[in-house]
């Protein structure tokens, strides 16, 4: 079958996609391998219409059922092969790698997966008391003690910005990784306690209420909330590399800012895979601006 479109990435940027490409009542195929970082949040709290926040999953199955209901398809598995058809884009799956699929156009919703070691108790905490973004959740930690998780001057830089929220700051590095000198010197003219030791575990006081953890050495470092800082998070754009399309060296795809189209024609890309703001309500958007010029593309 000859899609219209198959967007490859079912978190928050394709859900937005193929929700407003099905009211277009375009056929259009939606592959998702049901693991990202809209699945490990339990809640986004800076979301208009949900005061008091929504877990990633519930957003994700509430996109999915609003899609369906367009007639829009959906397959769980992973792309793992891409490339220009005749009619358009072919791509080959893990699972089901002796069958091939067309569309006339592409949508590159494939995010990013932050880096964080598995740390027992920590994924339970992810968006309810232990964060990944300042921009997002800032807020949540504002006069509490917030121990940052962090890796070298990656989480140095994370913990200098959370003063914005609050001046109770403890910072492990637990990759024990090197600091610039005058990096540590700003650490400690702002009074934030340092450590470069490894964590072994994660303590909480029930599903998802960060209390602090307990280091290797066995010290036990209290704290309310958290943030996760170790850098060098997996830019998922394996598949715009093999199609040719334009990528920072920071492996974001570079997009249009009008259209969001990549540097291939009728090659779309949004969401966090794209070089922007990683936000939901931008990956929203960008899922929605990405959908209507590929409106206007399949219609020429």
């Amino acid at each position: 079958m000859l899609y219209d479109c198959i967007i490859v990435g079912g978190g928050i940027a394709g859900l937005q996609a193929a929700i407003q490409l099905g009211r277009y009542r375009h056929n259009v195929l939606v592959i998702d391998a049901g693991y990202g970082r809209s699945t490990l949040c339990r809640s986004y709290h800076n979301l208009l219409g949900w005061p008091n926040g929504i877990s990633g999953d519930e957003l994700r199955k509430l996109g999915r059922k609003h899609a369906e209901s367009y007639g829009v398809e959906f397959m769980t598995d992973e792309v793992i092969k891409a490339g220009i058809h005749p009619s358009g884009f072919a791509i080959q799956l893990k699972e089901k790698s002796t069958l091939g699929y067309v569309a006339r156009t592409l949508l590159l919703a494939t995010g990013v997966l932050d880096r964080f070691p598995p740390l027992p108790g920590l994924v339970p905490c992810l968006g309810l008391t232990v964060y990944v973004c300042p921009d997002c959740d800032g807020y949540e930690v504002r006069n509490r003690r917030t121990i940052v998780l962090g890796s070298g001057e990656v989480g140095a830089s994370l913990t200098l910005t959370l003063l914005e929220y609050t001046k109770d700051l403890i910072y492990i590095n637990h990759e024990k990784q090197s600091i610039r000198s005058q990096v540590m010197d700003e650490l400690n003219k702002k009074g934030i306690v340092y450590f470069a030791e490894a964590i072994e575990h994660v303590w909480t006081a029930g599903e998802g209420l960060f209390q602090g953890v307990q280091l290797e050495n066995g010290q036990v470092i209290n704290g309310e909330r958290a943030f996760i800082a170790f850098g060098r998070n997996h830019v998922k754009t394996q598949l715009a590399e093999q199609l040719g399309v334009e990528r920072l060296e920071n492996k974001h795809i570079v997009t249009d800012p009008r259209s969001k189209m990549t540097s291939v024609q009728n090659i779309w890309a949004a969401g966090d895979a794209a070089a922007h703001a990683e936000q939901v309500s931008v990956a929203m958007g960008e899922g929605a601006i990405s959908a209507i010029w590929i409106h206007k593309a399949l219609h020429e």
